[in-house]
Protein backbone atom coordinates (compact mmCIF):
# COMPACT_ATOMS: atom_id res chain seq x y z
CA UNK A 1 0.00 0.00 0.00
CA UNK A 2 0.77 3.29 -0.16
CA UNK A 3 0.56 6.42 2.00
CA UNK A 4 0.00 9.91 1.69
CA UNK A 5 0.51 12.04 4.76
CA UNK A 6 -1.12 15.63 4.28
CA UNK A 7 0.40 18.16 6.88
CA UNK A 8 -1.52 21.22 7.88
CA UNK A 9 0.66 23.21 9.88
CA UNK A 10 -1.36 26.51 10.48
CA UNK A 11 -4.96 24.88 10.30
CA UNK A 12 -6.34 27.47 12.71
CA UNK A 13 -4.63 30.45 10.81
CA UNK A 14 -5.32 29.56 7.54
CA UNK A 15 -8.96 28.75 8.50
CA UNK A 16 -9.30 32.19 9.76
CA UNK A 17 -7.21 34.29 6.60
CA UNK A 18 -10.00 32.45 4.62
CA UNK A 19 -12.80 34.46 5.53
CA UNK A 20 -10.63 37.39 5.25
CA UNK A 21 -11.11 39.78 2.78
CA UNK A 22 -7.12 41.06 2.70
CA UNK A 23 -5.46 38.29 4.37
CA UNK A 24 -2.30 40.27 3.34
CA UNK A 25 -2.76 42.75 6.68
CA UNK A 26 -1.47 41.49 9.47
CA UNK A 27 -3.16 39.43 11.74
CA UNK A 28 -2.51 37.46 14.95
CA UNK A 29 -4.24 34.51 17.21
CA UNK A 30 -4.24 34.71 20.53
CA UNK A 31 -4.24 32.18 23.34
CA UNK A 32 -3.64 32.28 27.00
CA UNK A 33 -5.20 33.20 30.12
CA UNK A 34 -6.54 36.86 30.80
CA UNK A 35 -4.03 37.84 32.92
CA UNK A 36 -1.37 36.80 29.98
CA UNK A 37 -2.63 36.94 26.50
CA UNK A 38 0.03 35.42 24.19
CA UNK A 39 0.66 35.00 20.34
CA UNK A 40 0.04 31.81 19.25
CA UNK A 41 -0.14 32.35 15.25
CA UNK A 42 0.44 34.79 13.13
CA UNK A 43 0.67 35.49 8.73
CA UNK A 44 3.63 36.51 7.13
CA UNK A 45 2.24 40.00 7.51
CA UNK A 46 2.20 40.11 11.12
CA UNK A 47 5.92 38.71 10.94
CA UNK A 48 7.49 41.27 9.25
CA UNK A 49 6.14 43.88 11.82
CA UNK A 50 8.67 41.67 14.23
CA UNK A 51 6.22 39.62 15.82
CA UNK A 52 6.88 36.21 16.82
CA UNK A 53 4.86 33.32 18.02
CA UNK A 54 5.33 32.76 22.08
CA UNK A 55 5.17 36.49 22.04
CA UNK A 56 3.24 38.27 24.82
CA UNK A 57 0.47 40.31 23.78
CA UNK A 58 1.56 43.33 25.76
CA UNK A 59 5.34 43.20 24.39
CA UNK A 60 4.19 42.38 20.67
CA UNK A 61 2.11 46.18 21.10
CA UNK A 62 4.49 47.70 22.17
CA UNK A 63 6.62 46.79 19.03
CA UNK A 64 2.92 48.06 16.88
CA UNK A 65 -0.38 47.81 17.09
CA UNK A 66 -0.92 47.74 13.22
CA UNK A 67 -2.64 44.37 13.51
CA UNK A 68 -6.16 42.27 13.90
CA UNK A 69 -6.20 39.94 16.36
CA UNK A 70 -8.61 37.16 16.49
CA UNK A 71 -8.91 34.37 19.05
CA UNK A 72 -7.57 31.00 19.20
CA UNK A 73 -10.52 28.36 19.20
CA UNK A 74 -9.75 24.52 19.43
CA UNK A 75 -13.57 24.01 17.61
CA UNK A 76 -12.72 26.01 14.75
CA UNK A 77 -9.63 23.62 14.10
CA UNK A 78 -11.83 20.77 14.71
CA UNK A 79 -14.30 22.19 12.32
CA UNK A 80 -11.70 22.72 8.85
CA UNK A 81 -9.97 19.25 9.79
CA UNK A 82 -13.36 17.45 9.31
CA UNK A 83 -13.88 19.87 6.32
CA UNK A 84 -10.66 19.00 4.75
CA UNK A 85 -11.41 15.66 5.14
CA UNK A 86 -15.14 15.85 3.26
CA UNK A 87 -12.51 17.43 0.62
CA UNK A 88 -10.23 14.50 0.28
CA UNK A 89 -12.41 11.82 0.49
CA UNK A 90 -13.45 12.53 -2.94
CA UNK A 91 -9.89 10.96 -4.00
CA UNK A 92 -9.55 7.99 -1.55
CA UNK A 93 -11.94 6.11 0.52
CA UNK A 94 -9.69 6.08 2.94
CA UNK A 95 -9.08 8.83 4.83
CA UNK A 96 -8.18 9.16 8.65
CA UNK A 97 -8.49 11.81 10.99
CA UNK A 98 -6.17 10.49 13.43
CA UNK A 99 -3.63 12.45 13.12
CA UNK A 100 -4.11 16.02 14.98
CA UNK A 101 -3.81 18.61 11.70
CA UNK A 102 -3.14 15.94 9.55
CA UNK A 103 -5.01 14.22 6.53
CA UNK A 104 -3.79 10.40 5.54
CA UNK A 105 -4.79 8.80 2.83
CA UNK A 106 -4.56 5.81 1.17
CA UNK A 107 -3.77 6.85 -2.29
CA UNK A 108 -2.39 2.93 -3.79
CA UNK A 109 -5.93 2.45 -5.40
CA UNK A 110 -6.70 5.83 -6.57
CA UNK A 111 -3.44 6.44 -8.60
CA UNK A 112 -5.31 4.10 -11.47
CA UNK A 113 -7.72 6.97 -11.53
CA UNK A 114 -5.90 10.45 -10.64
CA UNK A 115 -2.83 9.50 -12.36
CA UNK A 116 0.61 8.86 -11.42
CA UNK A 117 2.05 10.11 -8.29
CA UNK A 118 3.91 13.11 -9.37
CA UNK A 119 0.43 14.30 -11.27
CA UNK A 120 -2.17 13.24 -8.40
CA UNK A 121 0.38 15.49 -5.97
CA UNK A 122 0.21 18.36 -8.25
CA UNK A 123 -3.69 17.82 -8.45
CA UNK A 124 -3.80 17.84 -4.55
CA UNK A 125 -1.34 21.17 -3.84
CA UNK A 126 -3.22 22.95 -6.58
CA UNK A 127 -6.76 22.59 -4.79
CA UNK A 128 -4.90 22.81 -1.61
CA UNK A 129 -3.74 26.01 -2.20
CA UNK A 130 -7.23 26.93 -3.93
CA UNK A 131 -8.64 26.54 -0.96
CA UNK A 132 -6.31 28.52 1.29
CA UNK A 133 -4.47 26.10 3.19
CA UNK A 134 -0.65 25.56 3.51
CA UNK A 135 0.35 22.00 3.16
CA UNK A 136 3.07 19.22 3.27
CA UNK A 137 2.92 16.34 1.57
CA UNK A 138 4.84 13.32 2.00
CA UNK A 139 4.09 9.91 0.46
CA UNK A 140 5.45 6.59 2.14
CA UNK A 141 4.54 2.59 2.51
CA UNK A 142 2.55 2.94 5.88
CA UNK A 143 1.11 5.53 7.46
CA UNK A 144 3.18 6.21 10.41
CA UNK A 145 6.90 6.42 8.05
CA UNK A 146 4.48 9.27 6.25
CA UNK A 147 3.58 11.47 9.10
CA UNK A 148 7.39 11.04 11.04
CA UNK A 149 8.52 12.10 7.54
CA UNK A 150 6.62 14.96 6.99
CA UNK A 151 7.74 16.44 10.40
CA UNK A 152 11.06 17.20 8.07
CA UNK A 153 10.84 17.40 4.69
CA UNK A 154 7.93 18.01 2.10
CA UNK A 155 7.61 16.33 -1.53
CA UNK A 156 9.39 13.01 -0.68
CA UNK A 157 7.78 10.29 -2.68
CA UNK A 158 9.23 6.97 -0.27
CA UNK A 159 9.51 3.54 -2.13
CA UNK A 160 9.43 0.44 0.13
CA UNK A 161 13.50 -0.21 -0.96
CA UNK A 162 14.17 3.19 0.49
CA UNK A 163 12.20 3.11 3.53
CA UNK A 164 15.05 1.80 6.11
CA UNK A 165 16.97 4.86 5.04
CA UNK A 166 14.71 7.33 4.48
CA UNK A 167 13.86 6.42 8.33
CA UNK A 168 17.53 5.95 9.70
CA UNK A 169 17.93 9.78 8.31
CA UNK A 170 15.34 10.92 10.80
CA UNK A 171 16.27 13.40 13.70
CA UNK A 172 15.33 12.20 16.94
CA UNK A 173 13.63 14.80 18.01
CA UNK A 174 11.23 14.48 15.48
CA UNK A 175 10.73 11.01 15.36
CA UNK A 176 7.78 10.25 16.96
CA UNK A 177 9.21 8.98 20.51
CA UNK A 178 8.03 10.59 23.48
CA UNK A 179 9.79 13.22 24.97
CA UNK A 180 10.94 11.51 28.19
CA UNK A 181 12.99 8.79 25.74
CA UNK A 182 13.78 11.71 23.15
CA UNK A 183 15.77 13.29 26.25
CA UNK A 184 17.09 9.94 27.28
CA UNK A 185 18.74 9.67 24.04
CA UNK A 186 20.02 13.00 23.66
CA UNK A 187 22.21 12.57 26.63
CA UNK A 188 23.70 9.27 25.25
CA UNK A 189 24.89 11.33 22.39
CA UNK A 190 21.88 9.89 19.70
CA UNK A 191 20.99 11.90 16.81
CA UNK A 192 19.06 9.80 14.38
CA UNK A 193 17.24 6.88 14.66
CA UNK A 194 20.25 5.41 12.24
CA UNK A 195 22.34 5.47 15.34
CA UNK A 196 19.05 3.78 17.70
CA UNK A 197 18.62 0.82 15.27
CA UNK A 198 22.89 0.33 14.92
CA UNK A 199 22.03 -0.55 19.09
CA UNK A 200 21.98 -4.04 20.17
CA UNK A 201 18.43 -5.24 20.51
CA UNK A 202 18.58 -6.93 24.03
CA UNK A 203 20.50 -3.54 25.69
CA UNK A 204 17.99 -1.03 24.43
CA UNK A 205 15.39 -3.32 25.34
CA UNK A 206 16.51 -3.59 29.44
CA UNK A 207 16.90 0.10 29.78
CA UNK A 208 13.77 1.34 27.79
CA UNK A 209 9.92 0.09 27.22
CA UNK A 210 9.11 -2.04 24.47
CA UNK A 211 7.57 1.05 23.29
CA UNK A 212 10.61 2.22 21.60
CA UNK A 213 11.25 -0.77 19.13
CA UNK A 214 7.38 -0.82 18.68
CA UNK A 215 7.49 2.46 17.06
CA UNK A 216 10.23 1.74 14.70
CA UNK A 217 8.83 -1.01 13.51
CA UNK A 218 5.82 0.26 12.82
CA UNK A 219 8.49 2.85 11.04
CA UNK A 220 9.78 0.32 9.25
CA UNK A 221 6.15 -1.62 7.80
CA UNK A 222 7.19 -4.93 10.06
CA UNK A 223 3.97 -4.05 12.33
CA UNK A 224 0.44 -2.88 10.79
CA UNK A 225 -0.64 0.32 12.21
CA UNK A 226 -4.79 0.84 12.35
CA UNK A 227 -6.38 4.01 11.49
CA UNK A 228 -10.08 4.80 12.12
CA UNK A 229 -11.68 5.91 8.56
CA UNK A 230 -13.48 8.90 8.13
CA UNK A 231 -16.86 9.14 6.85
CA UNK A 232 -18.05 12.14 5.54
CA UNK A 233 -21.59 13.78 6.76
CA UNK A 234 -24.69 14.10 5.62
CA UNK A 235 -25.47 17.80 5.31
CA UNK A 236 -23.01 21.00 4.61
CA UNK A 237 -22.64 23.62 7.43
CA UNK A 238 -20.34 26.28 7.47
CA UNK A 239 -20.45 29.62 8.83
CA UNK A 240 -18.19 32.77 8.14
CA UNK A 241 -18.08 35.68 10.69
CA UNK A 242 -17.76 38.92 9.22
CA UNK A 243 -15.07 41.40 11.52
CA UNK A 244 -17.45 44.12 10.83
CA UNK A 245 -21.44 44.95 10.25
CA UNK A 246 -22.20 44.60 6.59
CA UNK A 247 -25.06 46.51 5.23
CA UNK A 248 -25.09 46.34 1.27
CA UNK A 249 -24.60 42.86 -0.74
CA UNK A 250 -21.53 43.83 -2.25
CA UNK A 251 -19.65 43.50 0.79
CA UNK A 252 -21.54 39.76 1.33
CA UNK A 253 -20.06 38.61 -2.54
CA UNK A 254 -16.80 37.51 -0.84
CA UNK A 255 -17.95 35.41 2.17
CA UNK A 256 -20.69 33.87 -0.77
CA UNK A 257 -18.01 33.08 -3.02
CA UNK A 258 -15.94 31.43 -0.01
CA UNK A 259 -19.01 29.50 1.22
CA UNK A 260 -20.46 28.26 -2.29
CA UNK A 261 -16.64 27.45 -3.02
CA UNK A 262 -16.29 25.29 0.48
CA UNK A 263 -19.38 23.31 -1.19
CA UNK A 264 -18.77 22.56 -4.17
CA UNK A 265 -15.45 20.64 -2.94
CA UNK A 266 -17.82 19.20 -0.34
CA UNK A 267 -19.80 17.88 -2.66
CA UNK A 268 -17.24 16.87 -5.32
CA UNK A 269 -15.91 14.94 -1.98
CA UNK A 270 -19.46 13.13 -1.14
CA UNK A 271 -19.75 12.63 -5.45
CA UNK A 272 -23.18 14.23 -4.55
CA UNK A 273 -24.76 17.44 -5.91
CA UNK A 274 -27.08 19.85 -3.91
CA UNK A 275 -30.87 20.72 -5.03
CA UNK A 276 -31.58 23.02 -2.89
CA UNK A 277 -29.78 24.97 0.37
CA UNK A 278 -30.24 27.95 2.64
CA UNK A 279 -28.48 31.48 3.49
CA UNK A 280 -28.50 32.79 6.99
CA UNK A 281 -27.50 36.20 7.57
CA UNK A 282 -26.98 36.33 11.13
CA UNK A 283 -27.58 40.07 12.49
CA UNK A 284 -26.78 41.35 16.16
CA UNK A 285 -30.01 40.96 17.32
CA UNK A 286 -33.22 39.10 15.97
CA UNK A 287 -33.87 36.43 14.24
CA UNK A 288 -31.36 35.02 11.35
CA UNK A 289 -32.60 36.57 7.74
CA UNK A 290 -33.44 33.48 5.63
CA UNK A 291 -32.44 33.48 1.71
CA UNK A 292 -33.42 29.91 0.19
CA UNK A 293 -31.90 29.15 -2.84
CA UNK A 294 -33.41 26.14 -5.17
CA UNK A 295 -32.34 24.60 -8.60
CA UNK A 296 -33.88 21.89 -10.77
CA UNK A 297 -31.52 19.65 -10.97
CA UNK A 298 -28.83 18.54 -8.97
CA UNK A 299 -26.01 20.85 -9.32
CA UNK A 300 -22.29 21.24 -7.70
CA UNK A 301 -20.24 23.95 -9.72
CA UNK A 302 -18.91 26.49 -7.37
CA UNK A 303 -19.41 29.14 -10.09
CA UNK A 304 -23.09 28.54 -10.97
CA UNK A 305 -23.94 27.66 -7.03
CA UNK A 306 -22.23 31.45 -6.57
CA UNK A 307 -24.54 33.10 -9.12
CA UNK A 308 -27.86 31.56 -8.62
CA UNK A 309 -26.98 32.45 -4.57
CA UNK A 310 -25.68 35.80 -5.17
CA UNK A 311 -28.80 36.93 -7.72
CA UNK A 312 -31.40 35.47 -5.06
CA UNK A 313 -29.53 37.92 -2.39
CA UNK A 314 -29.30 40.72 -4.82
CA UNK A 315 -33.14 40.62 -4.76
CA UNK A 316 -33.31 40.91 -0.58
CA UNK A 317 -33.69 43.71 1.03
CA UNK A 318 -31.30 43.87 3.76
CA UNK A 319 -33.36 44.90 7.44
CA UNK A 320 -30.30 45.15 9.52
CA UNK A 321 -26.47 44.86 9.51
CA UNK A 322 -25.31 40.74 8.96
CA UNK A 323 -22.38 40.31 11.42
CA UNK A 324 -21.89 36.50 9.97
CA UNK A 325 -23.05 34.15 6.57
CA UNK A 326 -24.13 30.64 7.41
CA UNK A 327 -24.80 28.20 4.49
CA UNK A 328 -26.75 25.33 4.80
CA UNK A 329 -27.03 22.49 2.69
CA UNK A 330 -29.45 19.21 3.62
CA UNK A 331 -30.87 18.13 0.16
CA UNK A 332 -27.98 16.59 -1.12
CA UNK A 333 -28.93 14.12 -4.11
CA UNK A 334 -27.63 11.89 -6.31
CA UNK A 335 -25.60 14.09 -9.03
CA UNK A 336 -25.39 12.78 -12.57
CA UNK A 337 -23.13 14.89 -15.21
CA UNK A 338 -24.30 16.56 -18.18
CA UNK A 339 -23.34 15.15 -21.31
CA UNK A 340 -20.17 16.66 -22.92
CA UNK A 341 -18.72 16.44 -26.58
CA UNK A 342 -15.07 15.55 -26.87
CA UNK A 343 -14.33 18.48 -28.56
CA UNK A 344 -16.29 21.81 -26.84
CA UNK A 345 -17.73 23.85 -29.83
CA UNK A 346 -19.91 26.08 -27.39
CA UNK A 347 -17.90 29.97 -28.14
CA UNK A 348 -15.58 30.77 -25.22
CA UNK A 349 -17.13 33.70 -23.72
CA UNK A 350 -20.78 32.20 -23.43
CA UNK A 351 -22.48 30.31 -20.79
CA UNK A 352 -23.44 26.77 -20.50
CA UNK A 353 -27.25 26.36 -20.91
CA UNK A 354 -27.92 25.08 -16.91
CA UNK A 355 -25.57 28.41 -15.77
CA UNK A 356 -27.22 30.49 -17.93
CA UNK A 357 -31.08 29.10 -16.99
CA UNK A 358 -30.01 29.13 -13.32
CA UNK A 359 -29.00 32.74 -13.56
CA UNK A 360 -31.91 33.94 -15.76
CA UNK A 361 -34.75 31.94 -12.72
CA UNK A 362 -32.71 33.86 -10.35
CA UNK A 363 -32.73 37.53 -11.88
CA UNK A 364 -36.09 36.90 -13.52
CA UNK A 365 -37.83 34.74 -10.72
CA UNK A 366 -38.97 31.24 -10.29
CA UNK A 367 -41.73 31.57 -13.13
CA UNK A 368 -40.05 33.24 -15.80
CA UNK A 369 -38.13 30.32 -16.92
CA UNK A 370 -39.41 27.20 -17.87
CA UNK A 371 -39.84 24.41 -20.49
CA UNK A 372 -42.09 22.73 -22.43
CA UNK A 373 -43.87 19.30 -21.60
CA UNK A 374 -46.29 17.18 -24.05
CA UNK A 375 -49.93 16.33 -23.01
CA UNK A 376 -51.67 12.90 -24.59
CA UNK A 377 -54.08 15.23 -26.41
CA UNK A 378 -54.88 15.79 -30.16
CA UNK A 379 -56.21 19.42 -29.56
CA UNK A 380 -53.69 21.62 -30.68
CA UNK A 381 -54.04 24.20 -27.80
CA UNK A 382 -54.11 21.23 -24.83
CA UNK A 383 -51.07 19.16 -26.48
CA UNK A 384 -48.64 21.15 -24.05
CA UNK A 385 -48.10 22.69 -20.82
CA UNK A 386 -45.12 24.93 -19.50
CA UNK A 387 -42.99 22.66 -16.63
CA UNK A 388 -40.37 24.12 -13.95
CA UNK A 389 -37.80 21.99 -16.59
CA UNK A 390 -34.66 23.63 -17.80
CA UNK A 391 -34.73 21.53 -20.82
CA UNK A 392 -37.34 20.83 -23.89
CA UNK A 393 -39.23 17.53 -23.20
CA UNK A 394 -41.62 17.39 -25.79
CA UNK A 395 -42.20 13.85 -27.20
CA UNK A 396 -41.26 13.45 -30.87
CA UNK A 397 -44.02 13.09 -33.29
CA UNK A 398 -44.18 12.13 -36.97
CA UNK A 399 -47.35 15.06 -37.31
CA UNK A 400 -46.42 18.08 -38.50
CA UNK A 401 -47.01 21.01 -36.55
CA UNK A 402 -45.73 24.75 -36.09
CA UNK A 403 -43.46 25.88 -34.06
CA UNK A 404 -45.49 29.17 -32.86
CA UNK A 405 -48.80 28.56 -32.17
CA UNK A 406 -51.03 31.76 -31.86
CA UNK A 407 -52.78 32.79 -28.43
CA UNK A 408 -55.91 33.40 -30.83
CA UNK A 409 -56.58 32.41 -34.15
CA UNK A 410 -56.96 34.79 -36.70
CA UNK A 411 -59.03 34.92 -39.97
CA UNK A 412 -57.27 34.51 -43.31
CA UNK A 413 -58.14 36.12 -46.80
CA UNK A 414 -58.42 33.40 -49.25
CA UNK A 415 -56.81 35.37 -52.02
CA UNK A 416 -53.68 35.48 -50.23
CA UNK A 417 -52.65 32.13 -49.53
CA UNK A 418 -52.43 29.22 -51.06
CA UNK A 419 -52.89 25.29 -49.83
CA UNK A 420 -49.95 22.96 -49.38
CA UNK A 421 -51.71 20.41 -47.87
CA UNK A 422 -54.99 19.13 -46.05
CA UNK A 423 -57.42 18.60 -44.85
CA UNK A 424 -56.17 17.13 -41.39
CA UNK A 425 -59.47 16.55 -39.35
CA UNK A 426 -58.97 16.91 -35.10
CA UNK A 427 -62.20 15.82 -33.14
CA UNK A 428 -61.16 15.72 -29.11
CA UNK A 429 -62.20 17.14 -25.92
CA UNK A 430 -65.92 16.13 -25.72
CA UNK A 431 -65.11 14.86 -21.93
CA UNK A 432 -64.30 18.23 -20.89
CA UNK A 433 -66.55 20.46 -22.36
CA UNK A 434 -64.05 22.34 -25.01
CA UNK A 435 -65.29 20.16 -27.86
CA UNK A 436 -63.01 21.03 -31.17
CA UNK A 437 -63.67 19.90 -34.44
CA UNK A 438 -61.76 21.37 -37.32
CA UNK A 439 -60.15 20.41 -40.43
CA UNK A 440 -56.12 22.05 -40.54
CA UNK A 441 -54.70 23.11 -43.55
CA UNK A 442 -50.79 23.55 -44.31
CA UNK A 443 -50.80 27.20 -46.15
CA UNK A 444 -48.66 29.67 -47.63
CA UNK A 445 -48.96 33.42 -48.19
CA UNK A 446 -47.63 35.34 -50.89
CA UNK A 447 -44.34 36.67 -48.88
CA UNK A 448 -43.58 32.38 -48.34
CA UNK A 449 -43.99 32.29 -44.94
CA UNK A 450 -45.94 28.83 -43.72
CA UNK A 451 -48.84 28.17 -41.60
CA UNK A 452 -51.23 26.40 -40.21
CA UNK A 453 -55.16 27.17 -40.83
CA UNK A 454 -58.41 25.80 -40.02
CA UNK A 455 -62.17 25.89 -40.59
CA UNK A 456 -64.78 24.22 -38.65
CA UNK A 457 -65.24 20.56 -39.96
CA UNK A 458 -67.38 20.21 -43.17
CA UNK A 459 -67.86 23.95 -42.99
CA UNK A 460 -67.29 26.44 -45.66
CA UNK A 461 -66.41 29.44 -43.45
CA UNK A 462 -62.94 31.60 -43.80
CA UNK A 463 -59.82 29.72 -42.76
CA UNK A 464 -58.42 30.58 -39.47
CA UNK A 465 -54.48 31.36 -38.63
CA UNK A 466 -53.44 28.77 -35.84
CA UNK A 467 -49.34 28.85 -36.30
CA UNK A 468 -46.49 29.67 -38.16
CA UNK A 469 -43.61 27.23 -39.31
CA UNK A 470 -40.37 27.81 -38.76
Amino acid sequence: MRWACILLPQLALDGVLRGCADPSKPLVMLTGTRQRRVLKALNPAARALGLRPGQALSAAQAISNDFAMVEHEPVQIERWHHFLAAWAYRFSSHVSLDYPRVLMMEVESSLGLFGPWAQFEARLRGELTALGFRHRIVCAPNPLAARVLANVTDGLLVTPAGLREAVARLPIARSGLPPDIVTAFTRMGLRTLAHVMALPRDGVARRFSAQVWQHLERLLGERGVALNCYSPPDQFDQRIELNFDVESHQALLFPLRRLTADLGAFLAGRDCGVQRFTLHLQHAEGEPTRVPVGLLSAEREPAMLFEVARGRLEQLQLGAPVQAVRLLARDLPTFTPAHRELFDERPQQSLPWEQLRERLRARLGDDAVHGLCSTPDHRPEYAWKAEAQGHDQLAPTTLLRPGWLLSQPLPLREEDISILAGPERIESGWWDGEDVRRDYYRIETRAGQRGWAYRPAGGQGPLLLHGWFA
